[in-house]
């Protein structure tokens, strides 16, 4: 099973303080509708590409619109860069909108 977390884990973790590096792989217009503020938008489409501005040494978390874009970035990046630093965000950031921040458009 790949590492994920919750959205009510993930705010808990910035709440707090805690330094992680938050990655969209959405598209660009989805991104732009609506995102977790700090993070960064790498298409899952360009993350081959784009996988040397992954960060290694804190923790990662891997947002898309319901979790399984993400998740398959996550697989992706443990199996070809072997990152052990990711964690899926559970339910995307349409749960994040739901259950965390109602700031955060829905679509």
């Amino acid at each position: 099973m790949l590492p994920e977390l919750t959205p009510e884990a993930l705010h808990a973790r910035l709440q707090s303080g805690e330094n992680l590096h938050l990655i969209d792989v959405r598209q660009p217009e989805e991104y732009a509708f609506c995102r977790i503020e700090g993070s960064l938008l790498i298409p899952l489409g360009e993350l081959a590409r784009r996988a040397d501005e992954v960060p290694d040494d804190r923790p990662v978390v891997l947002i898309c619109h319901h979790g399984v874009r993400s998740m398959q970035a996550l697989a992706f990046l443990q199996h070809r860069h072997e990152h052990t630093n990711l964690l899926n965000l559970r339910g995307g950031i349409d749960a994040w909108s739901r259950r965390v921040d109602a700031s955060v458009a829905l679509y």
